[in-house]
């Protein structure tokens, strides 16, 4: 399959992504109507589109200051397309953008068995003593 990144997302891939969504236990209840307020609100989005059908199979997202941190959210592959390197092409995509250059620190968070395809980028558990918190 032949792909492309696009960074502004139409209608369609916007549909698409709920779709993607729907197929995920941590993002499944998520309102198709809120999505477009939640991709506004984010500072970078990657998203890899089939260039034939033009279907969002691939997307993350990133809120950052650009200068110390920068944390990746909704790192998702479509089901029937993981396996084929898209993971590694998004991770790429994201890692590799110009306007992330000078961002210290990337972080994210993830089950554990998905440890060690975010550890051949350098993603590391050992944080010390830092817990995740939340509320």
């Amino acid at each position: 399959m032949e792909t492309r990144r696009i960074e502004e997302l139409s209608t369609g891939h916007v549909d698409d992504l709920h779709r993607l969504y729907q197929n995920e236990w941590w993002t499944e209840t998520r309102d198709r109507e809120e999505l477009p307020q939640m991709l506004s609100s984010s500072d970078e989005l990657f998203g890899i589109e089939n260039a034939d059908s033009r279907e969002l199979v691939a997307f993350a997202r990133v809120l950052t200051d650009y200068t110390y941190k920068a944390l990746i959210f909704d790192f998702i592959v479509a089901e029937p397309h993981r396996n084929e390197g898209l993971g590694a092409q998004l991770m790429s995509e994201v890692l590799g953008e110009p306007r992330l250059a000078d961002v210290e620190h990337f972080e994210l968070y993830c089950l554990e068995e998905m440890t060690g395809f975010y550890a051949q980028w350098e993603f590391t558990e050992e944080l010390g003593d830092l817990r995740l918190m939340r509320r």
